[in-house]
Formats: structure tokens, C-alpha cells, sequence
């Protein structure tokens, strides 16, 4: 719900891919999203767009989606968990999920969080890493004891999880994890945009 009002094409996009990710679960989703599709429209290239009451509308309606049911769902202990994580250089978006009994998946809750100065100068590796050590940390109390799934859009840390090398961010990011029952995998990033609009988001 403290999703920032978007004031460009760039983060209209991001938040439309966050919405669109669960659209399958929004009757009239198009319809609802129509204003803010409409600003994208055109041949016009500039990055900033007229705000109207019809984006307000419409984006205070889909956040309310969103963070409702049948989209956001409560969760059950005796299923998988999957944490999908993603960093951009402004910080990092996490959305904890499971799957339904007809195997449909359903956030159980949504993270994020601003980069400090000395973590944006981390490399993308360091910043991906950091994502999923800061959604370990926040939700342990969910994972321990629980086999749950990681999902990354950087398959390097597919390889990496049993071989951290001398990388300091990947040898705490193996440590942290190892209490805990889990299995990392690869998502392409297109496919990946729930968790990537949180971490482009200026919201804690």
C-alpha cells in the first residue's frame, strides 16, 4: 500500500509488472489498468508523464488487489515456501509465496528495502546476495524448520551455492544459509517482476 505514486514511464512499468505478475487473479485487470497503460501509449519517448485522477484510481485499486484476497493469501506451514529475491543499484525487493492446493502461487507478504551508500558500490553479485541474506534474516521465523525454494534471476548463484570461493559476500551468504532446508534456482528476469519492482521502489 506505500508503493510510491509513479512519475515516469520507467516505474509505471515496473509497477505494472508487479500487478501483472498476479493479473490471473484481478477480474478486469485490463480494464482497471487502462489509465495507467493509456500514459505509456504514443510516440512520445520522455520519461515523465500527466498524472490524472484515472491513474490515482486506478493504482490506489490495484495496490487494494494486491494486498487482498484472492491474491494475497495466508500462510500454510505444511507447504513449500519459495522466496523470490531481486536487487537493482537502489535496493533490494523480496516476495515470500506458496503454492495452493490447485498449485496456483499466492504471495503470503512482500519486502523491501533501500540500499545503504556502501552496499550500492557492491558489485551485482554482492547486491543479489544481499537480497537474499536480508530475506533469510527477516524471515527466519517463517523458514526454520521449513524446506523452502529460492528464486534468483542471477544464475551464477544457482553454481555458487556450494561454492562460495573467497567472495566474502558469498561465503556469509553460504553460512547464513545453512541452517536451513532450501534449494536455489534460476528465474529469468522477465519472469521475475513481482520481486522486481520492490527492489525499484523507494519504499522501506
Amino acid at each position: 500500500m506505500d508503493f510510491p505514486i509513479p512519475t515516469t514511464k520507467t516505474q509505471i512499468r515496473a509497477f505494472l509488472g508487479l500487478a501483472g505478475y498476479y493479473a490471473h487473479y484481478m477480474k478486469n485487470f485490463s480494464l482497471i489498468a487502462a489509465p495507467l497503460t493509456h500514459v505509456l501509449k504514443g510516440k512520445i519517448k520522455k520519461e515523465w508523464v500527466t498524472w490524472t485522477k484515472e491513474c490515482d484510481q486506478a493504482i490506489n485499486k490495484l495496490k487494494t488487489r494486491l494486498t487482498e484476497m484472492p491474491v494475497l493469501y495466508a500462510p500454510v506451514y505444511k507447504r513449500e515456501f519459495i522466496i523470490q529475491t531481486d536487487a537493482s543499484d537502489l535496493g533490494i525487493g523480496i516476495v515470500m509465496s506458496q503454492h495452493d492446493e490447485e498449485n496456483e502461487e499466492h504471495p503470503v507478504l512482500y519486502l523491501s528495502k533501500k540500499f545503504t551508500d556502501a552496499q550500492r558500490k557492491h558489485g551485482t553479485i554482492g547486491k543479489k546476495c544481499a537480497a537474499i541474506n536480508y530475506a533469510i534474516k527477516k524471515l527466519k521465523y517463517y523458514l526454520e524448520g521449513q524446506n523452502f525454494t529460492t528464486e534468483t534471476d542471477h544464475n551464477p548463484l544457482v553454481r555458487l551455492k556450494a561454492n562460495a570461493g573467497t567472495n566474502p559476500h558469498l561465503m556469509r551468504w553460504s553460512l547464513a544459509l545453512q541452517p536451513f532446508q532450501y534449494k536455489v534456482i534460476h528465474k529469468a528476469g522477465k519472469k521475475h517482476l513481482n520481486a522486481d519492482a520492490l527492489s525499484r521502489s523507494d519504499i522501506e
